[in-house]
């Protein structure tokens, strides 16, 4: 019997499979076609197979990366969720998929990684409390940068800053993307009747997190909490399709009333200890190599003389 196909992804919490837009599309996919998966949940990328979540490890055939490209795989494995649609149903998940990307994801990219009160609370929070040390001191920013340069390319604008201009425009995208949707859903309980296809497993990787992660700043939460199809939407494809996750402890945020960490991981104290070690290094060794800090010789006439020395071993190596 041949191995099955791997999935590596970002691991879940706050009742999703996954935090992640994009595992969650997938995710999503492979159990309405019914891929039999072995499902790999990470908080390090590097352990993939390319370094990006998510990948599939094919069998015999390399790994494929981005939502689209695994769903095709899929679909030449013959595990097809769109195999009963019409040619009018498929062009119009091409034209939904394009919405999505086009109108309510680089709202969701904002609200998520570049709002800074959503981003310093709760997503480079929960980075920084999962990936493993140190990678939890430089992952998080990167993928902050990342998710800003991905905006500033939908947005054509290399210069793009964020501000309240920017946001109500994302924003004002987003809601008529969402309306949209919810008036194309109507009381189906999927887009295209009673089975779910390609358009449910992006729609739902797309709103799922903004259903189920609490924001500080939750304007977009908001308008998608008065479309109450849209909510019961993903609330029935959680319950169908990953009742495990909805039964799953949810990340909350610890408070002084729960005792604290120290009293429930008694090596939390130890790593950061090490954390702050790390950092003070990583600035030491950033000072001396730019001058700001010098170490000087103990003896400068020593120095003095091996100069010449250190000079022919430069040329010979040279």
């Amino acid at each position: 019997m041949a191995a099955p196909m791997q999935l590596y992804c970002w691991k879940g919490d706050y009742g999703l499979p996954s935090v992640d837009i994009d595992c969650l599309t997938v995710l999503a996919y492979a159990k309405f076609a019914g891929a039999p998966l072995k499902v790999h949940k990470l908080t390090n990328p590097w352990r993939s197979p390319t370094g990006i979540l998510p990948t599939l490890q094919t069998r015999g055939e390399g790994s494929v990366s981005q939502p689209s490209k695994i769903i095709i795989h899929l679909r030449k494995q013959k595990y097809n969720a769109d195999y009963d649609l019409s040619a009018k149903e498929g062009a119009d998940t091409l034209a939904f998929v394009s919405l999505l990307e086009e109108k309510l994801l680089p709202a969701l990219i904002y609200t998520l990684w570049i709002d800074s009160k959503n981003y310093v609370d709760v997503t480079r929070r929960w980075y920084a409390e999962n990936v493993p040390f140190p990678l939890n001191f430089v992952l998080p920013n990167r993928m902050h940068a990342q998710r800003l340069g991905r905006l500033q390319l939908v947005r054509e604008d290399p210069a793009l800053e964020p501000g309240e201009q920017l946001e109500q425009e994302l924003y004002q995208e987003a809601l008529e993307c969402m309306t949209l949707l919810s008036q194309r859903l109507g009381s189906q309980k999927f887009f295209f009747g009673d089975s779910p296809s390609a358009l449910d497993a992006y729609v739902f990787g797309h709103l799922a997190p903004l259903l189920k992660i609490k924001l500080p700043n939750r304007k977009l939460q908001q308008y998608l909490s008065s479309l109450e199809n849209l909510q019961l939407f993903c609330t029935n494809i959680l319950a169908l399709y990953f009742p495990s996750e909805i039964q799953a402890p949810v990340h909350t945020a610890p408070t002084q009333a729960d005792g604290g960490d120290m009293d429930h991981e008694p090596h939390k104290r130890w790593n950061q200890v090490m954390s702050v070690l790390f950092a003070m290094g990583a600035m030491l060794g950033y000072a001396i190599l730019t001058g700001i800090i010098t170490i000087k010789s103990a003896h400068p006439h020593l120095q003095e003389s091996r100069h010449d020395d250190v000079d022919e071993e430069g040329e010979e190596e040279d």
